[in-house]
């Protein structure tokens, strides 16, 4: 007896995940709304993909915001189906990518966008060096309704403080937003919880990250990466204003640490600890 179309269909999807070594459940990643957690790979810089897809199942993250190594927008469009097709098969997302290079080149930057609609995101993190990129990602950002997000880096670099973002978001389409990392914009001496709430509801993701300042002997200020929570980041305070403005987006676990890096799994097990003691 021939199956009808839409049955084969279905068989031959859930055939697929478990070739992969899922399962058909696992190949619908839950999407529920809400804060949620996930974990941007720079902190598995050290890893290769299929070991990113490992720690995050070992840790039952299921939102991945991949870096170039990982995931890379400029490569063949089989690579990157088949590591989607992994993706799904695991129950995995990747929600996002970046901090993606970008440049005066329109057509270069359109490969970022064709990659993030081949992979179904919403949004891509951006750091443009240069104020004039901003004209050729906008009308991107118009012509394929994708999200760009802002990221942040200490006090001294282009967008290192709120008022510096804002003058980029202010002159543009409001699906230019941030991508508030919270470790950098602690250590540029900001509130986070107050920057957050100046974005007028412009953040599109966020980095987890947290970080003290310390003075070395020759009186210079340097930002060091702590475990997420032990740091003086005001996380009582924005975990209070992502509730009360009822943010659905992504907190993305991250380090810059080398040490943590090496072995990312305390931070990690430590991080969803605290989001989870947050997030009630």
């Amino acid at each position: 007896m021939r199956l009808p179309s839409a049955l084969r269909l279905s068989f031959l999807a859930a055939a697929c995940a478990l070739s992969l070594g899922g399962s058909p459940a696992a190949a619908a990643p839950a999407r529920d709304s809400g804060v949620k957690l996930g974990l941007q790979t720079w902190t598995c810089r050290n890893m290769e993909f299929d070991q990113v897809v490992a720690f995050a199942l070992k840790h039952g993250i299921t939102h991945l915001q991949f870096i170039a190594k990982h995931m890379d927008p400029h490569a063949p469009k089989e690579e990157t189906l088949r590591k989607k097709a992994l993706l799904d098969a695991k129950g995995l997302v990747a929600y996002t990518f970046g901090v993606a290079g970008t440049s005066m080149d329109k057509a270069k930057n359109r490969q970022l966008f064709e990659f993030a609609k081949l992979m179904g995101i919403k949004v891509i993190i951006v750091e443009p060096k240069n104020p004039a990129e901003w004209d050729n990602l906008e009308e991107l950002v118009k012509e394929y309704d994708i999200k760009l997000a802002i990221h942040n880096h200490n006090l001294d670099t282009v967008y290192g403080s709120p008022e510096k973002v804002k003058k980029v978001l202010n002159a543009r389409d409001r699906r230019i937003g941030v991508c508030m990392d919270v470790g950098w914009i602690t250590a540029a001496g900001f509130d986070a919880a107050e920057a957050f709430r100046g974005y007028d509801g412009r953040v599109y993701d966020m980095h987890f990250k947290d970080k003290v300042v310390e003075t070395t002997p020759d009186g210079k200020k340097v930002p060091v990466d702590t475990e997420i929570g032990q740091g003086k980041a005001n996380y009582q305070g924005l975990f209070a204003a992502i509730k009360q403005s009822k943010w659905s987006g992504v907190l993305a676990i991250e380090t810059d640490s080398k040490a943590f890096a090496e072995d990312p799994n305390k931070l990690v097990a430590g991080a969803k600890a605290f989001f989870h003691s947050q997030v009630k």
